[in-house]
């Protein structure tokens, strides 16, 4: 990877590629736009594709110079690590089982990653990432768009500065309706159900482990143990569709967890309660730009986004004013906005505070897969108590 000069500036674009997100991808598109709002990055290179002649298709329609456009990723970590104007981060934006190979293979040509979640479909293969990283001198981040909302943000700041006193319970759940039924022809949904390419977990590891990130974000709570038990409510279904898990955390604190695909009349409806000894909060993704805060017998406080002060540390992702939705492109934006200025940071040697790494982690990403592998094995145990390995 080209190194910078101290001369770098704010102004200074990054180049980027990425690894999947051709032709008929979804959340490829999303990455890319998400990127494009804060111009601070400029996608030149890419494999978008097992398929090359999708991967120049989608190049040419995106404006990526044909030399740049690749057969492997493997070529592409390579060639794109030896180029004076070479790449300074990829996207990876495949199917779960491929994310680790292709992170390892670009962390080590010296190329700083992001990575859609999961990070791994292994926790190990997780921590393998998370050293290599470290002994290369790289940022990696994990692409768990919902804690980029400010409203997120804030609700971190409340909770840490005591707003709600000490935290009792996390009721937190992810409601979907989109794989209540048997489906044929849907791309998105095949490799999520099928185990060969999403891993031990459809349900939990889709969305359940939005839930633990954005718990584990907003609270700073540990996870003790965990029980769990997975449902496959659609006949024939190889992996879950439907999870109800419990919680203890190492602080005391009791959570519970509800995620499910099959939930007729639901569209995308992560939200959490956090009840507190002295105050609850809540947040909704649906209503992202809304925050609930009680504070003992004081009257209820609906907070928006765009009216209310807030922390400093969410204020700076603020991007509209009041009434004017923010939602999930601005979110992803919100991650890449912080990965970006930290990578340039980095690339001029200035060590990075924990304010400029306001951004999901390799370490995040482990949780999140640890997390995964730990419900699984609760439930085919008959739902029964697990630890969790805190600390690792």
């Amino acid at each position: 990877m080209i190194e910078a000069s101290n001369s770098l500036k704010e102004s200074v674009k990054l180049r980027y590629g990425m690894v999947g997100g051709g032709s008929g991808s979804f959340i490829g598109d999303v990455h890319r736009r998400a990127i494009s709002l804060d111009h601070q990055a400029e996608l030149c290179a890419g494999c978008f594709s097992r398929s090359f002649a999708n991967t120049l298709e989608t190049g040419k329609a995106l404006g990526v110079p044909e030399p740049r456009l690749y057969e492997s990723y493997l070529d592409m970590a390579k060639e794109e690590s030896k180029r004076e104007d070479g790449i300074n981060f990829v996207v990876i934006v495949t199917p779960n089982n491929s994310h680790y190979s292709i992170a390892k293979a670009f962390l080590e040509q010296g190329i700083n990653v992001v990575c859609d979640k999961p990070v791994t479909t292994d926790p190990d293969d997780a921590l393998k990432l998370e050293s290599l990283a470290k002994e290369k001198g790289l940022l990696c981040a994990v692409t768990y768009t919902y804690t980029g909302y400010p409203m997120v943000k804030h609700a971190k700041e409340l909770i840490a500065s005591g707003a709600i006193g000490e935290i009792r319970f996390v009721n937190a759940e992810y409601p979907q309706e989109w794989l209540a039924e048997t489906v044929t022809d849907n791309k998105q949904a095949a490799w999520r159900i099928d185990p060969a390419q999403s891993g031990i977990s459809n349900c939990v590891g889709d969305i359940g482990s939005h839930i633990e990130n954005l718990v584990s974000c907003i609270t700073g709570l540990e996870i003790d143990s965990l029980c769990a038990r997975l449902d496959k409510m659609v006949k024939g279904r190889q992996l879950d569709d439907n999870a109800t898990i419990m919680i203890n955390y190492t602080s005391g604190a009791k959570g519970l967890y509800w995620c499910s695909q099959v939930a007729w009349g639901a569209d995308n409806g992560l939200a959490v309660r956090v009840i507190g000894s002295k105050g609850s909060l809540s947040w909704k993704q649906e209503a992202p730009d809304y925050l609930t805060l009680v504070q003992g017998h004081n009257a209820v406080q609906i907070l928006s986004r765009g009216r209310d002060k807030l922390a400093d540390g969410a204020a700076k992702f603020v991007r509209l004013p009041s009434g004017h939705p923010e939602g999930y492109f601005e979110a992803l934006a919100n991650i890449y906005l912080a990965y970006i200025g930290a990578v340039k940071k980095l690339m001029q040697g200035i060590s990075l505070t924990e304010s400029d790494k306001n951004f999901p982690q390799l370490h995040d990403g482990w949780k999140g897969v640890e997390f995964v592998r730990r419900c699984v094995e609760s439930s085919e145990k008959g739902a029964v108590w697990v630890q969790f390995p805190v600390g690792e």
